[in-house]
């Protein structure tokens, strides 16, 4: 038997459709395989909050080892995971190929899956995660959602009502979507540019055609800027937030919707980019796993690129438009979990040293967050802690720009750097790196 595999992480598709998927007793009996092997190697230590513990319970238990714990105590565990898959992707050398064969993520899916089917999650975090509903809601009265997702007083009733802290940040809302500002603002395409002809659909991800817009708006004019020709489009939600929670079933939904969508215009010569690396990982990876069997579900996961990954083959393969220039004071990027999961490279920074005479300074850790889960009573304290060295890294680079990929990371790294400096000065926001080479272009 082997020590640790050196081969690439293979992941197996998810059996969902199959009863045993939910059976609560063959659930457990694999959280022990795999817990007792996490707790042999613990590896993983400084990943979240999930494998403290887990170590925990297994140190603190009457033997000393993963028997001394009670089953029902895996919840624990389970509720402090939040899918970042950094464990799967880049420390457990027990992931398939191997032959023990573990991938922890899925399993605590699988785990949250029977509760979704026993009815027995949390109807909060089920509402929470209704981003579509709630996106097009509060775009009807964003300057008074946004008003009291400020207001001290109501975010203390909320935290009561709904058990949302009253001290994480909240995304704000936009009366105009990405979807309606990109029909309302054409852009002109840069026909002299070296990659004039090619065509992308952005699809707009949740966050940035309810919550930030300006993702979306500063793709589109670097790319005209770089030639090519974009249609924004939102048939709905990728299903990420209902994954976190283990509705699969829902997750497959979005996914038929979505590529349905999406493969008219791969049909037509474009290419797929997604504005949030969470949203292009489940379309490139979580969607097959799902359903393998969908032949637009597969043509989607491999037409689509991250927006920063896709700048960075343009400029590897027809080269840049001219009119980059340098970014005073350097910047501070943080590498997003979903990022990194998608086994492509710091595509981020590599697109960020473009800009001429580079000070890029790479945050190479979890931010804590984890979407929905990291503004919840109870987590709020943990993903704090979990983000403490990234917000410490941003401040203490003294870089002129923090920019995360991940819009939900970037409010939460200001959050944490704004507790760390404790009065003093620090960077007010964190952009979407390509917000930063828009900048660099002139752009916005």
């Amino acid at each position: 038997m082997r020590e640790g595999s050196l081969e690439a992480p293979v992941r197996h598709a998810l059996d969902w459709r199959n009863p045993d998927f939910y059976d609560v007793q063959k659930i457990e009996a694999e959280m022990h395989r795999v817990f007792d092997i996490c707790h042999t190697c613990r590896r993983c230590f400084n990943l979240c909050d999930a494998f403290p513990k887990l170590f925990d319970l297994i140190d603190e238990s009457p033997t000393g080892e993963l028997d001394g714990v009670k089953p029902a105590d895996y919840k624990q565990v389970v509720d402090r995971c939040t899918l970042c898959d950094l464990c799967f992707m880049t420390k457990c050398p027990y992931v398939p190929p191997h032959e023990w064969a573990l991938d922890f993520p899925h399993l605590l899916l699988r785990y949250r899956a029977a509760e979704v089917k026993q009815g027995q999650s949390s109807k909060v975090y089920k509402q929470l995660t209704e981003t579509d509903r709630n996106g097009k809601a509060a775009s009807f009265a964003a300057p008074v959602i946004n008003w009291a997702n400020k207001a001290k007083p109501l975010r203390v009733v909320m935290e009561k009502a709904v058990h949302i802290d009253a001290e994480a940040k909240l995304p704000k809302f936009c009366g105009r979507t990405l979807v309606m500002r990109a029909a309302e603002e054409p852009v002109k395409v840069n026909d002299a540019a070296p990659a004039y002809g090619r065509k992308a659909v952005l699809y707009a991800t949740c966050f940035s055609n309810y919550n930030n817009p300006e993702i979306g708006i500063a793709a589109r004019k670097v790319l005209a800027h770089n030639g090519v020709e974009t249609e924004v489009v939102y048939p709905r939600c990728c299903g990420m937030p209902q994954f976190e929670r283990g509705d699969v079933a829902r997750v497959a939904d979005h996914a038929r919707t979505v590529s349905e969508e999406l493969v008219s215009y791969i049909e037509e010569g474009y290419e797929v980019i997604a504005l949030v690396p969470s949203c292009a990982l489940m379309l490139k990876f979580e969607w097959p796993l799902i359903l393998p069997e969908d032949p637009k579900v597969k043509a989607v996961s491999e037409a689509t690129y991250d927006v920063s990954e896709y700048v960075v083959e343009i400029a590897g393969r027809e080269g840049l438009a001219p009119g980059l220039k340098p970014l005073p004071g350097g910047i501070a990027l943080h590498i997003a979990c979903h990022a990194r999961a998608q086994n492509v490279g710091h595509k981020a920074a590599e697109m960020l040293r473009l800009i001429p005479d580079p000070d890029v300074q790479v945050i190479e850790r979890c931010s804590g967050h984890g979407g929905a889960w990291g503004v919840l009573k109870g987590n709020f304290d943990i993903a704090i802690k979990v983000g403490r060295p990234v917000a410490r890294q941003a401040l203490q680079s003294g870089k002129a720009h923090v920019a995360s990929e991940c819009p939900l990371a970037a409010d939460h790294i200001v959050q944490g750097m704004e507790r760390l400096a404790d009065g003093g000065a620090f960077p007010q926001e964190a952009p979407h790196p390509i917000q930063l080479l828009a900048k660099s272009y002139g752009l916005m």
